[in-house]
């Protein structure tokens, strides 16, 4: 660490946020909190020993949190400093958890993937196993197993050695976030839509059908219908290619690899994203239905035609036409799955809204029944939907098993299945614990879009 550096982190924050405990601080927890908050930050800054649990890095989490706990925060901010300490508490919670099933499994890693040759030798297995400490107390493994996961080292892979499982992660990421997202914005904007129409016309042959529907879809077994999906547009139509994510023969002499363009193909979707929320965002500001309307659809407009333009003249275009080609039947088959899952949800969650008073209130003013729908029914019964949305939207990274594995769609839920059933440990426990984290901060994610979504809402 440089002067400069030493004196940025050991110096002036530490002396700005004693400032600021001595500025608004006018009750003892203020200082005691203050006091502590300052012992974890030298402890993980200095590296000394007898200041840190697990790791440094988990110091810089929890001193700050420690620090504002001093303080009488408003509303929303107060929330979310509860949040955050709930999450942190649980994100300890789960990784112990994980720790502890994986050691309560059966059998010796060392057994399956060592060299047949060193498992003659005793002495070289002994000193094998003790490197691994494999026969260390249960103690000893999960305190270095917690200060290696707050410290990001997550070890080598087993089955795919010498591969790092941060790095695996890295690689099998990309492509089940790029195959979700996509499958899961659709069936959201498909489910809202069909199900606030249906509720609002209860009753009627459209809201039986639709449901109908729906019911089918939530409840029929996943891979039987995907196996339906795979042998109607695949063996009997050939519209679209039985499994994988590439076509290898066309790749033979690609100047790049596939996972650079996963990699821009996810940034595409990302950006696709962030215009359609700018839509929605100035469509918010205006007053009638019809200049929303526009104006979510000149932003989406915006971005399809930006992104056309970015794939047409960086030579990756045809590379990136396989592997949507390739994407095409696994997101046919999550969307009609989750789409009704989302209809039902919005559907009987509009069924009680429009019960509401001020709904009736609304119609008494005689505005018009679209204004009505969309703007007072639909915003409120859109609260449990986002929810759904965001917190699936994290579960998917390790929930996609079973499609990827019934389209050989190598991301982090074939990856997952595939490190438990070869007891590949450190790559198993890296996908579960990397899902954890998601999950949580979807929760968290979810809390604050209530108090935007729901004025009824305050911390």
């Amino acid at each position: 660490m440089s002067g400069l550096e030493l004196f940025i982190f050991a110096v002036l924050i530490p002396a700005v946020g004693v400032y600021f405990s001595l500025w608004k601080g006018k009750k003892p927890k203020n200082y005691i909190f203050l006091a502590i908050s300052i012992l974890l930050y030298y402890g993980a800054l200095f590296n000394i020993k007898y200041l840190y649990l697990f790791s440094p890095r988990f110091n810089f989490i929890i001193a700050p949190i420690v620090y504002f706990y001093a303080f009488d925060l408003p509303g929303l901010a107060k929330f979310i400093r509860n949040r955050v300490a709930q999450i942190v508490l649980l994100l300890v919670i789960y990784v112990t958890l994980v720790f502890f099933i994986f050691l309560a499994m059966p059998g010796d890693y060392t057994t399956k993937f060592l060299d047949p040759k060193i498992m003659r030798n005793p002495e070289m297995y002994e000193r094998i196993k003790k490197m691994f400490g494999v026969d260390d107390p249960w103690y000893v493994k999960y305190y270095k197993h917690m200060k290696n996961f707050f410290n990001l080292e997550m070890g080598i892979s087993f089955s795919e050695y010498p591969k790092k499982v941060e790095e695996i992660i890295a690689e099998r990421l990309p492509r089940t976030l790029f195959l979700f997202l996509a499958s899961s914005v659709l069936s959201f904007l498909l489910g809202f839509d069909l199900g606030k129409r249906i509720a609002w016309k209860r009753g009627g042959l459209v809201d039986k059908a639709a449901t109908f529907v729906g019911i089918v879809f939530w409840t029929i077994f996943t891979p039987f219908y995907m196996l339906i999906i795979i042998w109607l547009f695949g063996v009997t139509l050939k519209w679209f290619p039985l499994s994988g994510f590439i076509t290898p023969s066309k790749w033979f002499d690609a100047p790049f690899s596939a996972q650079d363009v996963f990699l821009k193909l996810l940034w595409t979707e990302l950006f696709l994203l962030v215009m359609w929320i700018l839509g929605v965002a100035v469509a918010s500001k205006l007053k009638t239905i019809k200049a929303k309307k526009t104006a979510i659809w000149s932003f989406v407009a915006l971005g399809i035609v930006l992104a056309i333009l970015y794939w047409a003249t960086n030579k990756m275009g045809t590379y990136a036409l396989d592997i949507v080609y390739h994407l095409a039947l696994p997101v046919i088959a999550l969307v009609t799955l989750h789409f009704a899952g989302d209809m039902l949800v919005m559907r009987d969650t509009m069924l009680e809204v429009i019960k509401e008073d001020y709904i009736t209130t609304a119609r008494a003013k005689g505005l018009p029944d679209k204004v009505i729908r969309d703007k007072h029914a639909a915003r409120t019964a859109l609260l449990p939907l986002m929810t759904s949305f965001v917190i699936g939207l994290a579960s998917t990274v390790s929930g996609g098993v079973i499609t990827e594995t019934m389209f050989s769609w190598k991301g982090m839920g074939l990856t997952l299945l595939e490190a438990t059933t070869s007891q590949d440990t450190p790559l198993a426990i890296g996908c579960l614990v990397f899902t954890g984290v998601l999950v949580l901060f979807a929760h968290l994610v979810a809390d604050i879009l209530y108090a935007f979504l729901d004025p009824r809402i305050r911390y």
